[in-house]
């Protein structure tokens, strides 16, 4: 055991880690000539389309020094904000991390956010400064930067250039230095945290994990905790670049287990392994909970294909724990399911790998958040609103609770006004303003999570530069006067266009939103009014004009009466086509409320 080392890259987007991951790999020979290619952790075709990493990806490295062979667990992190549920599982598997800044940038949001979680989780930070090769770089300033967040030696940050591959053995020698051995008694009982697992269609589901004590032979009768259910370990190994089967894994390693389990529901990311003949009394404490932050309804485009979905969900959800779903039905789309995500980029990598995954198309409703309603004729009962059609008429509404949170936002002094009145303009209220150091600040807001939900996220990184972090803590529900806006499409109610929103901002969202649909949904044979209404009153009008055909084209002379007769004929067609007329709404216009400021 004293010759294992289990270790994650952490950092701010685009600083480099995927590259860093492909040097160590490269250096310590886990890869061959012929395999080599860039961001080879990044195994899905939309991680390489976008250059962003989505998924944490393990791999095994042996590593030989001075006649002895170390066996190095590497896992790669995401570094974009809405994935950071994947690094804080990374994190629970790991005793260190390398914290890689990028010598051009400086330290930045998530570099601070995800080093703060690898702190509440006691892992050993070995701090690379990477990208020492770009023009740009300004090593010794951003090494200030680094030891005043850290309160490292100078010596102690490592230089390096992923690209050309400077700095790697000093990397490796550092972590098998400085990262402590994973501890562990291989006598005890099985004790392994589930921090990944992934849908095989031909042999179920591959469940990775870390083995904190006892050890785990293959045929071993094995038990999930959470499930308490028990299969026998099909076939067991490491995570080198292939699969390796292995006889035995032994605490403090990491690796896969093959069960043969094609049920998603039974496998729980987080959960223990134990054995079942000698089980053990305490469950690992888990990473901590997701915190969906926005709510979004998807449904299938054909009704048909509803059960095909929930099991391509509940498939995606093997592999990516921070999607939350549960059913709901809608009267235009069907039977569908309610979603939770991370953020609006978590949605679209959802909505993108069940069309390439599972070839599903999906219709993705406005996303938004849950309310509190209670009647006059019972005040006392709540009636949870999850969907703008949920909310009772408003004759008989006595109050609406909404859900507010306290954020806290993290960025340089420079962009505090900005941030200040972005917060104000989304009714949040400051209650404090923290100097962590003379350029960097924190700042505490209360706000309804309502407000966070559409633009909020990308308004904030756009004004800050890509430098603030945002998180938040959930705090009481707060009375609110909030309206139903309800989008009418020639006359019929679209239920799944309706938004729940704050009656200051009523008229002005309803103006946008029947704008926004003018453009997008394609032109009839016939008029289609776009209307916005709160209850029974209009507030708002758009009309997109009907494609007209020139009926009189053919009269060439004669009495005008002639040409009137024809108009009044077209005229007549077209109040009848408006009347049976079905209007298809494209899958922009659901996404188009979000983008109302831009």
């Amino acid at each position: 055991m004293d010759k294992i080392r289990n270790f994650c890259i952490i950092a701010h987007i685009d600083h480099g880690k995927s590259t860093l991951a492909d040097r160590l790999l490269d250096f310590t020979g886990t890869i061959t000539a012929r395999q080599k290619q860039d961001q080879l952790l990044d195994d899905m075709d939309l991680e390489r389309e976008r250059g962003i990493t989505i998924k944490s990806h393990a791999i095994q490295m042996q590593y030989h020094v001075n006649n002895e062979s170390f066996t190095l667990n590497l896992i790669d992190t995401p570094g974009h904000v809405d994935f950071s549920y994947e690094v804080s599982r990374s994190i629970a598997a790991c005793e260190g991390a390398l914290l890689v800044v990028d010598a051009s940038q400086s330290v930045q949001a998530q570099t601070i956010s995800n080093l703060f979680l690898a702190l509440e989780n006691n892992l050993e930070i070995i701090p690379v400064l990477n990208k020492i090769d770009l023009p740009s770089a300004n090593p010794e300033e951003v090494k200030d930067d680094i030891i005043n967040l850290l309160g490292c030696k100078r010596e102690e940050i490592i230089s390096a250039s992923a690209k050309t591959g400077e700095g790697i053995p000093k990397i490796i020698d550092s972590v098998i230095k400085n990262i402590p051995a994973p501890k562990g008694d291989n006598k005890a009982p099985l004790q392994a945290l589930i921090f990944d697992s992934v849908y095989n269609p031909f042999r179920g589901i591959e469940t990775y994990f870390r083995i904190f004590n006892g050890e785990i032979k293959k045929g071993d009768k094995i038990q999930f905790l959470a499930t308490k259910k028990n299969y026998f370990a099909d076939e067991i190994g490491t995570l080198k670049l292939e699969k390796e089967p292995k006889s035995i894994i032994s605490a403090g390693d990491v690796g896969y287990l093959i069960t043969g389990i094609k049920e998603a529901k039974e496998i729980k990311v987080g959960d223990t392994l134990t054995n079942s003949d000698m089980p053990t009394s305490n469950p690992i404490s888990g990473f901590e909970e997701v915190k969906p932050m926005v709510f979004a309804g998807i449904y299938p485009v054909d009704t048909d294909d509803y059960e095909d979905l929930r099991s391509s969900m509940e498939k995606l959800q093997l592999n990516d724990a921070s999607l939350v779903f549960q059913p709901e039905s809608s009267a235009a789309l069907g039977f569908g399911f309610r979603c939770g995500f991370l953020g609006m980029l978590h949605l679209e990598i959802i909505q993108e790998r069940l069309d390439r995954e599972f070839g599903m198309s999906v219709i993705t409703t406005v996303p938004n958040v849950s309310y509190q309603a209670y009647t006059k004729k019972n005040p006392e009962k709540v009636v949870a609103i999850n969907n703008p059609s949920d909310l009772p008429d408003v004759s008989f509404l006595d109050r609406v609770e909404e859900p507010y949170i306290n954020a806290s936002v993290i960025t340089k002094s420079d962009f505090i006004g900005s941030i200040m009145s972005l917060c104000i303009e989304k009714r949040g209220i400051i209650k404090n303003q923290n100097y962590l150091t003379p350029e960097r600040v924190e700042l505490t807001f209360e706000m309804p999570l309502a407000e966070i939900v559409f633009d909020f996220y990308d308004r904030l990184k756009s004004i800050s530069k890509g430098y603030a972090s945002f998180d938040y803590s959930p705090l009481d529900m707060k009375e609110s006067k909030l309206v139903k806006i309800d989008i009418l499409l020639n006359s019929s109610p679209v239920d799944a266009l309706s938004a729940l929103v704050h009656s200051e901002n009523a008229y002005s969202i309803g103006k946008k939103i029947c704008e926004k649909l003018k453009e997008l949904i394609p032109r009839q044979q016939f008029d289609i009014p776009i209307q916005a209404a709160i209850g029974a009153k209009i507030i708002s009008r758009e009309t997109i004009k009907a494609l007209r055909k020139d009926v009189t084209a053919k009269c060439y002379g004669g009495d005008i009466t002639r040409k009137r007769k024809l108009l009044e004929k077209q005229k007549k067609g077209k109040k009848k086509m408006r009347q049976v007329g079905k209007v298809e709404i494209p899958q922009q216009a659901f996404m188009a409320v979000l983008k109302l400021n831009s």
